[in-house]
């Protein structure tokens, strides 16, 4: 397997474009409202879409900072329901991963 450093690499870099992403969508949510009806029909379905993406973000973020716990903790790689290895190739997609592809499989 690599590295923990590899991953809390990885992990630290998709934490920083998941916190810009976030910065940009709070910014594009606190513009100000139109004052034509049809425009703020618009702008409250794009807002709906921002604060989906901004709740995916968040729920990334904190799974990013779990890992990165868990990697500090020397326990990163090891799933953390049944307590068996993660494959390097699942690391490797989804490196925030808690789950071994069977437990990810059995929710």
């Amino acid at each position: 397997m690599k590295s923990p450093d590899h991953y809390a690499a990885l992990l630290r870099d998709r934490l920083e474009q998941l916190r810009g992403r976030a910065r940009e969508i709070e910014q594009e949510l606190d513009q100000p409202v139109s004052k034509d009806w049809e425009e703020q029909a618009a702008e409250r379905e794009d807002d709906e879409v921002l604060e989906g993406l901004g709740a995916l973000a968040v729920a990334e973020i904190q799974a990013i900072e779990a890992a990165l716990d868990r990697i500090e903790a020397g326990t990163y790689g090891i799933c953390v329901k049944c307590g068996d290895e993660i494959p390097e190739e699942r690391l490797e997609v989804v490196p925030h991963t808690p789950l071994c592809q069977n437990c990810a499989g059995a929710r």
